[in-house]
């Protein structure tokens, strides 16, 4: 008599707690990280420099805006010491903010303050190359001319200054 186990097939179960692409949670757990902060456009933080102008943003960066009855309240992580400054420029700041997002959404700022996170170097660009040797590949393309043109200037780069 043949055993009925194997005759029997296990159901195959959905496979579970597989990992995922970072791409697909990415976008969601963002927002829901500044929506945790209070906010709900990421615009603020994102683009802080350009709001707040290169002086402010290299003292103090937002890290929580909560709306109450009486307005917003912009939480700012401020260098030590630079608190005091910027609570004279507060008015000016938060029209700056309110412009930039459109309505009157902050009204008062509070200062933590604390060290702040080094921001990375800008990356330093590298100095175009001089004369390309003749026998260079690029220079003997006989295609269109921009085409051309934008395959000297990587010769040029690719190429270490003399």
């Amino acid at each position: 008599m043949p055993d009925r186990r194997e005759d029997k097939k296990p159901a195959e179960m959905p496979r579970r707690k597989w990992a995922e692409a970072v791409g697909r949670d990415a976008t969601s757990n963002a927002h829901l990280a500044f929506a945790r902060a209070g906010f709900r456009d990421p615009a603020l933080v994102l683009r802080w420099e350009d709001i707040a102008g290169p002086e402010v943003a290299r003292l103090a960066r937002p890290i929580k805006l909560s709306e109450g009855a009486s307005g917003g309240v912009l939480t700012l992580k401020a260098e030590p010491g630079a608190a005091l400054f910027l609570q004279h420029e507060s008015r000016a700041l938060c029209g700056r903010i309110n412009d930039y997002l459109g309505r009157n959404a902050v009204t008062r700022l509070r200062f933590v303050q604390g060290p702040l996170a080094e921001r990375p170097p800008k990356p330093v660009r590298r100095k175009v190359g001089g004369t390309l040797p003749f026998d260079d590949p690029a220079m003997t393309f006989k295609g269109p001319e921009k085409v051309r043109e934008t395959l000297l200037r990587f010769a040029r780069i690719r190429r270490p200054t003399d």
